[in-house]
């Protein structure tokens, strides 16, 4: 497999940056599982099982409170905004990488979105049939769609499981929703079908989606005979980073390959030339050209997107005070789209195998990692200069190069926030990592008036910290858009 293109697609920024990115850029279920519980789809059936449900909840919070820490409260906002942001917690204190991650998110969001829309209406659900009796709580069949979704997929994490319960237990106490049954169980039996239709949709049922447990593992993946631009492991040469992410049935786009970018140049091509040099000047640990504030903005977008981008969704929700229905959407919206923006990046990515910046540079910056020679190849390239012990500002992840994984997420994110506040002038504030406060934090925030802005900054920022070459971010922000503009397109939409 040849890494020349046939013909340049020409991906030059900030030129012709703006033109890249414009434009495009049921069968019912039987029965659904949930452990050993079978929950029938039928109304009547349901509604006479919808009491004993209730006791079952009920019998589940009080065995959680017996053991929750008694400092344990519910996170601000309302009911949805509460259980996206324990999902959140939850997602990422399992270790899970951002790019299977935000599947799991995706899970949540999408029973909580569904279990919502059965009840309220106005929106089409997303792969659903389930339906509400009159007089359902919503804020009960978010609480547990949310609860019982998480609760099986994470169940091999004890800690999680203790704080989802005491966040379970606090939800159902006399002092919120009192057990959830005031509405003789209705919200708890609709959110438990939602949780059941989505494990069972995903999980066991006739399409499953090829997700693999448990959370972390690699996997085996087709490569390229070693030689020039074929990615090796880079410091500190850990295992390939879940490459099964990108096989996962997509949650709204149609195949895993749908949109994949063009090819990354030629090695002998001025483009690569421009892009390595570019790279190799500002994107060094010990660069002499990157300003502090490039470093600033570098080390912002080291920030894990699943807290960064459902921060914003709870951050609209404050401001705006949407309603449940609307949160829920909102939700649905930042962790399908984000699911499947990452999913098509990993498949590019080992669909590619393009070599990471470090590798390209300093062809001695490699192991017996069985992926090529030790030391690795330069470009043959006159025109580029190698440079033996060149590092990034920040530590290369363990996947492949092309596209920018953060330039997809980021980009479709811009596509989501301004589509669903239904203005062009999107003024978001963003928190990411602040060097000063301790790891993980998302103590700075910086503004972004125009989608555009987020889509240059990470272009940008990840050259900075020495990981993308320009023409991979450029890709990256293409892919994004053209994801969650199709993703948008084709779910979330009105009913009439």
């Amino acid at each position: 497999m040849a890494l020349a293109r046939s013909s340049p697609t020409g991906f030059l920024y900030p030129a012709r940056f703006e033109d890249m990115t414009k434009g495009v850029f049921t069968q019912p279920a039987a029965a659904l599982m949930l452990g050993r519980e079978v929950i029938s789809m039928g109304v009547l059936a349901w509604v006479v099982r919808v009491v004993a449900i209730a006791i079952v909840a009920l019998a589940v919070a009080a065995s959680a409170g017996t053991t929750r820490n008694a400092a344990a409260a519910l996170p601000p906002g309302n009911t949805v905004a509460q259980w996206n942001k324990i999902a959140e917690d939850t997602v990422v204190g399992s270790g899970a990488f951002q790019s299977e991650g935000l599947i799991y998110m995706a899970y949540a969001s999408t029973a909580v979105y569904n279990a919502v829309v059965a009840i309220e209406g106005g929106y089409e659900p997303v792969d659903s049939t389930i339906s509400a009796p009159a007089g359902a709580s919503v804020d009960c069949a978010a609480v547990e769609a949310a609860y019982r979704t998480l609760r099986y997929y994470f169940s091999s994490f004890p800690v999680l499981v203790a704080n989802l319960d005491a966040n379970y237990a606090e939800a159902l106490s006399p002092s919120n929703l009192d057990g959830c049954t005031a509405d003789g169980g209705a919200g708890t039996g609709v959110g438990l079908a939602a949780a059941d239709e989505v494990i069972y949709n995903r999980t066991t049922g006739p399409n499953p989606d090829g997700r693999m447990t448990p959370i972390g593992v690699t996997s085996s993946f087709p490569t390229l005979p070693p030689g020039p631009g074929v990615w090796r492991l880079t410091p500190p040469f850990a295992a390939p980073q879940v490459p099964w992410v990108g096989d996962v049935r997509r949650f709204v786009l149609q195949s895993v390959d749908q949109f994949l970018p063009d090819p990354p140049p030629s090695l002998q091509s001025d483009e690569w030339v421009e892009a390595f040099n570019e790279i190799k000047a500002y994107g060094s640990a010990t660069s002499s050209v990157r300003s502090d504030e490039q470093t600033a903005v570098a080390r912002f977008w080291s920030a894990n997107v699943i807290r960064q981008y459902n921060r914003v969704g709870r951050d609209i929700t404050a401001a705006r005070g949407l309603s449940l229905l609307e949160t829920a959407r909102l939700a649905a919206m930042v962790n399908l789209v984000g699911a499947d923006a990452l999913m098509s990046a990993l498949y590019a990515k080992y669909h590619y195998v393009f070599w990471r910046p470090v590798t390209a540079i300093d062809p001695t910056a490699v192991i017996a990692d069985g992926f090529g020679p030790v030391p690795g190849y330069d470009d043959g390239n006159p025109a580029t200069v190698e440079q033996t012990g060149w590092r990034p500002l920040l530590t290369t992840p363990n996947h492949p190069e092309y596209p920018a994984a953060h330039g997809v997420i980021t980009s479709a994110m811009a596509e989501v926030f301004s589509t669903f506040l239904d203005r062009s002038q999107t003024g978001l504030d963003i928190h990411g990592f602040d060097p000063a406060g301790p790891a993980g934090n998302l103590n700075a925030v910086r503004h972004f008036d125009m989608p555009n802005d987020l889509r240059h900054e990470i272009v940008d920022a990840r050259l900075w910290a020495g990981l993308h070459y320009r023409f991979s971010g450029v890709a990256g922000v293409v892919l994004g858009r053209q994801i969650a503009k199709y993703d948008l397109r084709h779910a979330f939409r009105t009913v009439n």
